[in-house]
């Protein structure tokens, strides 16, 4: 089912996200479709939970939309539940991002070039994967989410500076989106 994606001043954006109950089979099933349901509409390539009110480890990634740009991303469709990450490269680079719950903003934000995480597939199979270039992009994002990061967090504080009023107007609701949005 669609879920409104909660907006930039949101408490459940900046809180830790807590690991899902794996037991909880139908639960994960059901936020699992409903992060690819609301992330298909919304036309974004990541969602965490806590963008649907919802505090919990699990993250989907999908970046069949880009192939245009980067075609190695064709056939890249990851669900994340309760991810870890066990290392990052140290080598850095830059990407301009944008995030559903800070619409109309973009900032280039320095991250890992790789990073390597274990996680859970929908199948709930144990699974190490290192991601590099955009994909290690579209999880680092993602998994910044579950930390109660957002991408502007980790701009340099002089664009921090200038995107401000834009933010305070977002966390206040007053925001244009294509998508079903909510803050609290």
């Amino acid at each position: 089912m669609i879920q409104p994606i909660y907006l930039y001043g949101s408490e459940v954006l900046r809180k830790k996200a807590e690991p899902f109950d794996i037991n909880d089979k139908e639960g994960l099933k059901a936020l699992v479709q409903d992060l690819k349901d609301t992330l298909a509409h919304a036309d974004g390539c990541g969602l965490a939970a806590p963008q649907i009110g919802v505090s919990k480890k699990v993250v989907i990634v999908d970046g069949t939309e880009l192939t245009e740009t980067y075609d190695y991303l064709k056939d890249f469709r990851r669900t994340l539940i309760n991810p870890e990450v066990l290392s990052f490269s140290e080598k850095q680079c830059e990407y301009n991002e944008g995030c559903l719950s800070v619409p109309g903003i973009y900032a280039d934000v320095r991250r890992p070039a790789s990073v390597t995480v274990r996680y859970l597939d929908e199948d709930l199979k144990e699974v190490t994967e290192t991601f590099d270039k955009f994909a290690a992009r579209m999880v680092q994002h993602e998994l910044s989410h579950l930390e109660g990061d957002v991408f502007t967090d980790h701009v340099a504080p002089i664009r921090k500076k200038m995107i401000m009023k834009k933010l305070q107007n977002i966390s206040r609701g007053r925001v244009q989106a294509r998508y079903n949005t909510k803050i609290k």
